[in-house]
């Protein structure tokens, strides 16, 4: 008898139908073809033990199994479930309703004693399994939440295979899970486990990054050790712009198909913030490998990536960011597939300024070498903090501050500001898909909107000259420009806008480290 299941195959960020055939003729034989690889082979025994538990039997026939397109590599443990519901169905022992299983997509990884183990990627699998037109999506009920993200699908989150062949057999029926993602997604928006009331002083770096989470624009902080680099990154995500409902789908998407996604969860709520150790391999950072997996630029995407000790990093892993920096995306080819993943974040960077740490300390004395800090600095290549909008130096806090008991102004204040401000920005590119922030405006739209008058770019060409500042923090300056104006709400640049925005590039100043 021949019997078809449906299952699914994730590539990249999307999922391809898998249709399962199989075939039960008289023999002693066991065929598994259509490219599986040797996770996908050791079902066989994982299937045995998992029906034997249960008090089913294994078929002792010739059974042939095809898993088509036979073209696409099926990879891991999560076909387990579908094969074995159509070795059960073909071999025509338990008599199950073949029109109901073409109607279910079917996955799941099986324990030897039946249960079902969560697997990954199931939410670009469930919006498949809709866009297919199948009528619910049966897979391990820890993964259950997740996929009921996706409306007008039922999902059926099961423990055990006896569950699911009962179902087929028309002997029990499975409860859907219903939950109300949009009401639980808006309530877990503002629970943030740091907040910038929590920070004394540092007024001005505060200011940056309110600067930089209005704009989208990516900042480095320079400062001794102990000074609050990493403490102040750790609660950018608290004054950026809420999810909206399509980014955190996307997002969700992604940290599924890289098994991050912790159990009952549905929709991700907050941006991401990942912050990789500075011995990550260049592979890890962009994604690949020889399963396909997202990189950490793509875990970050709309969200931030906060590279501590940027100097410390290797070359080639600060090399590769370059590209998606600017194209927002990262496409990766190999011999055997090619995938690409999303990769829209906001860089965050810290450093001390030299490698004692104590350059420019206003009490301690730097320990270094001359010309050893300018030899630190040259571990950053030109072209990457060219991609760096906003430079800014940071001196430890006094004792004064720090002892303070009046609490800072709070990230929720900070955040209202920087939602204004985004706003006005999706106003102003609402007729260009490509641009959502003022860190993506190109030449065109600088020229377009960012236009100071006569006064303004006086003192442009003064700083410039002055400064000594490099060519290629003309632009950046006049798009931090452009942020600050909309902080202000202001329509115009102003002069006071340029120069604020003048004073966040120390590091292309001539002066710098000499």
């Amino acid at each position: 008898m021949l019997v078809k299941t449906y299952t699914a195959a994730v590539q990249g960020i999307s999922a391809t139908i898998i249709t399962i055939e199989v075939s039960c003729t008289k023999g002693i034989q066991f065929f598994l073809v259509g490219l599986p690889d040797n996770a996908v082979r050791e079902s066989h025994e994982r299937i045995i033990s998992a029906l034997q538990v249960n008090g089913f039997k294994f078929p002792r026939n010739r059974i042939v199994i095809n898993m088509a397109p036979a073209d696409i590599r099926k990879e891991g443990s999560a076909y387990d479930l579908p094969l074995a519901i159509g070795i059960l169905a073909a071999a025509g022992e338990i008599e199950m309703d073949k029109k109901r299983l073409e109607e279910y997509l079917l996955m799941g990884e099986l324990s030897l004693d039946g249960s079902l183990q969560p697997i990954k990627g199931v939410l670009p699998i469930a919006i498949k399994a809709r866009e297919e037109n199948f009528t619910g999506i049966i897979l391990p009920k820890q993964n259950a939440h997740e996929a009921a993200v996706v409306n007008n699908l039922n999902v059926y989150g099961v423990e055990n295979i006896t569950e699911v062949i009962h179902f087929f057999c028309g002997k029990k029926e499975l409860e859907p899970t219903i939950i109300n993602t949009r009401q639980e997604f808006y309530t877990r928006q503002q629970l943030f486990d740091n907040d910038f009331s929590e920070v004394r002083g540092q007024e001005n770096v505060k200011r940056a990054l309110e600067i930089a989470a209005a704009g989208g624009h990516n900042l480095i902080m320079i400062g001794p050790p102990g000074s609050g680099k990493s403490m102040l990154a750790k609660r950018i995500p608290s004054i950026l712009p809420p999810f909206s409902l399509h980014e955190a789908l996307e997002t969700t998407k992604i940290h599924s198909v890289a098994g991050k996604i912790e159990k009952n969860t549905s929709l991700l709520a907050q941006r991401p913030f990942r912050s990789p150790h500075h011995t990550i391999s260049d592979v890890a950072m962009v994604g690949g490998g020889g399963f396909p997996q997202p990189g950490e630029i793509s875990l970050a995407h709309n969200g931030v990536l906060f590279l501590d000790e940027l100097p410390e990093f290797s070359r080639n892993v600060l090399e590769v960011l370059r590209q998606p920096l600017e194209d927002r995306h990262i496409n990766i080819s190999r011999a055997r597939f090619t995938v690409d993943y999303p990769a829209s974040f906001m860089l965050i960077a810290s450093m001390n300024p030299c490698p004692c740490g104590y350059y420019n300390h206003p009490e301690r004395p730097c320990l270094c070498n001359a010309g050893s800090v300018q030899k630190y600095m040259n571990r950053i290549s030109g072209p990457l903090l060219d991609r760096i909008d906003i430079q800014i130096e940071i001196v430890p806090v006094p004792f004064e501050k720090i002892s303070e008991q009046k609490p800072s102004e709070p990230s929720a204040a900070i955040r209202e500001r920087v939602i204004q401000a985004r706003e006005i920005q999706n106003q102003r590119f609402s007729g260009d898909d490509h641009i959502h922030c003022n860190a993506q405006m190109t030449s065109r739209h600088l020229h377009q909107y960012v236009v100071p008058d006569q006064d303004g770019l006086k003192l442009l060409k003064s700083a410039m000259q002055r400064l000594a500042l490099s060519a290629r923090a003309y632009d950046r300056i006049l798009k931090v420009s452009r942020t600050i104006a909309d902080l202000d709400q202001a329509e115009n640049i102003k002069p006071y806008h340029l120069a604020e925005a003048i004073n966040y590039r120390n590091l292309d100043r001539e002066s710098w480290g000499t």
